[in-house]
């Protein structure tokens, strides 16, 4: 979503790390290029003209001029601006003090707000709540059975006393006859009734001008009193949003935003704007068509992907979820024992990944991935699929020990898994690399290339806990030339024997000097009084 605009921020800071000072046309052209990067993202122009106000006003403070690298400070800056556009603090939802909590979802026509509401009721039922869902959208054909199936998906019931308009195998549409405000009063008592602590009401789309169907939403809001009042905007529509919004706030009114289609190529100014101009947070994020591709917003961790910075925090949530704690620590106690990792270990690995989502939406969580964006784009995520099929076809003493993999077995384990034994053969030489580095991560050596990094948290052992082994001495190599050999042999064997090697002493500089006498104290003309410092 954002591609196009972090790739021309992520250039305009390029431009001021070469200088060691900014003067103020350096930052008035940073800002200018800000200003054409947020106008062809299609944010609201009194957004931008707002942001850049801000972004130029501390620029130009001491705070900027007084720094050790100005140029790290206007990026700061920037992160700073774009965070407080975005909404500033994350805000949780508000819960009722006493059950249900009536969520309330309104938007316009394809906005996603059914899809939504499944992700939502998933969102919550994983948190510990019991949703309930309450089909009101009569009118869209088909609505009522699409919310079905999505809350099957997802695990939730659905309250759907009226089939609403359906669509026949001929196209024609028969609008069966119901109230939604009924449907959504209704639900309320069914929540109450089956003891469910959130109820989740699916409106029917509307336009903003529509002042009928608007009319509808108030009622319906007026008769189940919700809590929170979610407005579900397509984060594709550009500059419409700022109107779209507005519309909706004057005829309805609500109390926090969703972004849905946030993994689209648009330019993404919806989610720059709405915030800003309508004072409502954003409160979560859809990025795809899976109830899975669904996340709160935080709008740090948003600015920092805008800045190509990356959203570590995010990723190791995702992993928490994906990863169990359990197998985790049996894998570190595994690798600390001194066992290999094998193949059936990399199996559980890989799953753990695929239970994350999407390997480009995990890569692009990482700091700095603007750069390999298109290499990351061209990432084919059936990859993942074809590794697993070969590591499936191997029977459990292979996986164990790949070492027992040959030519015959590699033919075996291509058929079974549709590939190629070139394909067997490069996932094997990928695994043994991947073993090396996992022992030397356990002994502590660190990645190749980076050094030693002690053991790892959980993985010291005991006889060296918190000692380093000693580094062996180098041992001294025999000369080449014969004749030296055969003195350092000779002088070998006369330490061994006590003896000290012979030969004269020589000089540090080279010259050779007659060896040292025993002196005579009484043949030395020394001053009166020294002799009792002779010990004679």
């Amino acid at each position: 979503m954002f591609a196009t605009l972090s790739d021309r921020l992520t250039s305009t800071f390029k431009n001021l790390r070469t200088k060691g000072r900014l003067s103020e046309a350096d930052i008035d052209a940073t800002v200018r290029e800000i200003r054409r990067a947020l106008l062809d993202a299609d944010v609201a122009v009194p957004v931008v003209r707002e942001f850049t106000g801000k972004v130029r006003e501390r620029a130009l403070s001491s705070e900027v001029s007084g720094a050790l690298n100005p140029a790290q400070q206007v990026v700061k800056v920037v992160n700073d601006e774009l965070i407080s556009v975005l909404g500033g603090e994350q805000r949780p939802l508000r819960f009722a003090k006493t059950p249900p909590t009536v969520i309330l979802l309104a938007g316009l026509q394809g906005a996603g707000k059914t899809t939504l509401a499944g992700k939502l009721a998933r969102h919550l039922r994983e948190k510990g709540h019991t949703p309930l869902l309450v089909a009101a959208d009569l009118q869209r054909p088909n609505a009522v059975t699409q919310l079905q199936v999505v809350g099957e998906r997802a695990g939730v019931p659905v309250f759907a006393p009226h089939p609403g308009t359906q669509e026949g195998s001929d196209g024609s549409l028969t609008a069966a006859p119901g109230d939604p405000v009924a449907v959504a009063r209704d639900g309320l008592a069914a929540a109450r009734t089956r003891q469910h602590d959130v109820l989740i009401v699916d409106t029917a789309g509307r336009l903003g001008v529509d002042a009928e169907m608007m009319q509808q939403a108030a009622d319906i809001r007026d008769a189940v009193d919700p809590d929170e009042i979610l407005f579900v905007i397509d984060a594709m529509i550009g500059q419409d949003a700022v109107a779209t919004a507005q519309a909706f706030a004057d005829g309805v009114g609500f109390t926090g935003v969703v972004l849905s289609k946030l993994d689209g190529d648009a330019r993404g100014g919806a989610a720059l704007s709405v915030a800003s101009v309508t004072g409502r947070p954003i409160l979560f994020a859809s990025t795809g068509e899976k109830l899975t591709d669904f996340e709160v917003f935080h709008p740090d961790r948003m600015a920092g992907r805008i800045l190509d910075m990356g959203d570590v925090l995010s990723l190791i949530e995702q992993a928490e979820k994906a990863f169990d704690a359990e197998q985790a620590e049996a894998m570190a106690g595994k690798l600390a024992s001194g066992e290999d990792f094998t193949l059936e270990d990399f199996l559980v690995q890989m799953q753990g990944l695929r239970q994350m989502g999407s390997m480009k939406k995990m890569l692009g969580m990482l700091p700095g991935m603007g750069e390999m964006r298109d290499a990351i784009e061209n990432f084919d995520e059936r990859e993942v699929d074809r590794i697993e099929a070969i590591v499936r076809s191997m029977t459990p003493a292979e996986r164990q020990n790949p070492k027992i993999i040959n030519g015959s077995r590699r033919s075996r384990i291509a058929r079974g898994s549709g590939s190629t034994s070139a394909d067997v053969n490069q996932l094997l030489e990928r695994f043994a690399s991947a073993q090396v580095m996992m022992k030397q991560m356990a002994r502590g050596a660190g990645l190749p290339g980076m050094g030693g990094m002690g053991r790892l948290p959980g993985l010291g052992g005991k006889k060296s806990r918190g000692k380093m082994a000693p580094l062996p001495k180098k041992a001294k190599g025999k000369s080449g030339n014969p004749a030296l050999r055969a003195q350092q042999e000779r002088e070998a064997l006369e330490r061994a024997a006590g003896k000290k090697p012979a030969g004269a002493p020589g000089s540090a500089f080279g010259l050779d000097r007659p060896a040292p006498t025993s002196a005579d104290p009484a043949s030395l003309d020394l001053p009166p009084g020294l002799e009792k410092f002779l010990g004679r």
